[in-house]
Order: C-alpha cells, then sequence, then structure tokens
C-alpha cells in the first residue's frame, strides 16, 4: 500500500492529518502489516490530555502487544469507538476508517518534528533490509 503523500509519519509508525487545529492520528499500513491481524485496540477517553510522544493507548495483535505514541501535544477530542467493535479495520484500512483519535494541537511547534511521506518511506526501506 502506498504511504499518502498528504499526511505526516513518526519513526514509531503513527500518522497525522491535520484539519485547521485538529489532528487525526493512526497507524500506518506498515505497522498494521508488522503487528499481524489487530484483535483489540484501547484508546483513551476524550479530554485527555496528551503531551507530544506520550503513550496514548495500544494495539494489540495475535502477534505482539504495542504501544501508541501521540505525534503532538494536545487535548483528546474524538476516539475512533467502531475499532472496539470491528478492530479487523485496522489491517484493512489503516489510513482511512482506522484512523483512532483526534487531537486538538495545542504546540504547533510539533507539527515541525514531523516527516514527509518520502522521508518515512526510506525509513521503512531501511527497517526491512
Amino acid at each position: 500500500m502506498p504511504v499518502p503523500a498528504d499526511l505526516k509519519y513518526t519513526e514509531t509508525h503513527e500518522w497525522i492529518r491535520l484539519d485547521g487545529d485538529v489532528a487525526t492520528i493512526g497507524i500506518t499500513d506498515h505497522a498494521q502489516s508488522e503487528l499481524g491481524d489487530v484483535v483489540y485496540v484501547e484508546l483513551p477517553e476524550p479530554g485527555r490530555m496528551l503531551a507530544k510522544d506520550e503513550v496514548f493507548g495500544t494495539v494489540e495483535s495475535v502477534k505482539a502487544v504495542s504501544d501508541l505514541y501521540s505525534p503532538i501535544s494536545g487535548e483528546v477530542v474524538d476516539t475512533n469507538r467502531a475499532l472496539s467493535d470491528a478492530t479487523e479495520t485496522v489491517n484493512n484500512d489503516p489510513f482511512g476508517d482506522a484512523w483512532m483519535i483526534r487531537v486538538r494541537v495545542s504546540n504547533a511547534v510539533d507539527l515541525a518534528g514531523l516527516l514527509e511521506s518520502a522521508d518515512y518511506e526510506k525509513i521503512v526501506a531501511e527497517a526491512s533490509h
């Protein structure tokens, strides 16, 4: 699956889509493929304040449990509750319906450290060698 050019990325395999001051966050196709079949997703409640790089939840698969890291600081304004009943969405549509949280950005400086799609693709390519 191609890495969408309109998103920003982290080295820990989260993606972020900015819409005004609200960021939608999920995990990348590479992350879900490394995990295997996702069986459980734990996400924070709206209203929780997150610091950049703070663990905001977990994804459990048949292979492992992985922490989810917030690429930015801010307040969780929405979580994707549909994932608890349809965890397979994480595997089937990681860049779309499997978004995990929406966060109101509290520090725009956090955005400067995010990766462009080409830079993220290089990291994934290096990791698979």
